[in-house]
């Protein structure tokens, strides 16, 4: 897995990198992804700069005739992006929830076959508005739902409900699209942590993408226009075209190895494994909202539901 966030910094730092924000105004993080708030190496791909010629400014505009995606509504972790997200039957009244990686937990990494739910969690996100202003510090009250089994998610619920955010702040959760993406779509990945855009389009689905003891299914490629970097891990990938979240990114193969941390390989039906130096890939999501009922409530039971139980 990847080297902390900070490490990586440092190596910016070393190397003059004039593309490098100012650390001071980002948010502190010890490390990135798998291994947060631990001493060991850590990290899916993704939550480390890929390189010292890496540009942390890949910010484009979209096509006219696309919606214009901004960072609202998205939220920075300690460690990781993420966002405010809403079901199609999710009703403003109802507790908010949060979308990022199940290795952007600060409890670690989960095991393969692991999966968290309904866990007290006090975890705060930095919310932002369209322009990347942080505007507000919202809560957890629990980790309703986190793995890294067949997907890389974690879900927090709110302390706040959806009502009371866009009262206050003036922010509208964004909306989890409950059917499958579609190749070809333009999509832009917003990470909060960063406050960047990257924009491209979904290049196609890995049917199994591996990376060292971790599988996840039906992954979403992108084209090789999103060189997403470290602390992009858990942000919301959008559909260009809807405003709707179709994904979560998570991973990227950084240098060409094959199945190994920090490089993922696409494996196919028949078990041909091919590797895409540089490629970037996210999770699916459309499958969740089946998973949760009346009052946001998680529910693996429900008829519909295909995450994995614990």
């Amino acid at each position: 897995m990847r080297k902390p966030l900070v490490a990586a910094l440092s190596i910016l730092a070393f190397a003059g990198m004039s593309t490098a924000p100012a650390v001071a105004a980002e948010p502190t993080a010890t490390s990135v992804g798998k291994g947060v708030g631990t001493d060991t190496v850590t990290s899916v791909v993704n939550d480390v700069v890929t390189s010292t010629t890496a540009s942390l400014s890949q910010l484009t505009s979209p096509s006219p005739q696309l919606k214009a995606v901004t960072l609202a509504g998205t939220v920075s972790l300690s460690n990781c992006s993420g966002s405010v997200i809403r079901f199609p039957n999710s009703l403003d009244t109802d507790p908010a929830l949060v979308l990022s990686n199940g290795h952007c937990l600060t409890t670690g990494f989960p095991e393969p076959g692991e999966v968290l739910t309904n866990q007290a969690s006090s975890r705060t996100f930095g919310l932002l508005n369209s322009a990347g202003t942080k505007v507000a510090t919202l809560r957890a009250g629990k980790l309703a739902y986190g793995t890294m089994t067949d997907t890389d998610v974690s879900i927090y619920q709110l302390t706040s409900t959806y009502a009371s955010i866009k009262s206050s702040y003036g922010i509208s959760a964004l909306t989890v699209q409950d059917t499958h993406p579609t190749a070809g779509t333009a999509i832009t990945v917003a990470s909060g942590y960063w406050k960047r855009l990257y924009s491209c389009n979904i290049d196609g689905f890995a049917y199994r993408l591996k990376e060292g003891d971790w599988t996840w299914k039906d992954s979403v490629r992108y084209t090789s226009a999103c060189q997403t970097i470290g602390g992009t891990s858990g942000s919301p990938v959008i559909d260009q075209s809807t405003g709707k979240v179709v994904a979560v990114n998570n991973t990227g193969n950084e240098d060409g190895e094959r199945c190994t941390e920090n490089n993922p390989c696409e494996v196919d039906a028949n078990g041909n494994v091919t590797v895409r130096e540089g490629i970037n890939y996210a999770q699916e999501i459309y499958n969740i909202p089946a998973c949760f009922t009346t009052g946001n409530q998680l529910n693996l039971n429900a008829s519909a539901c295909t995450l994995p139980k614990p």
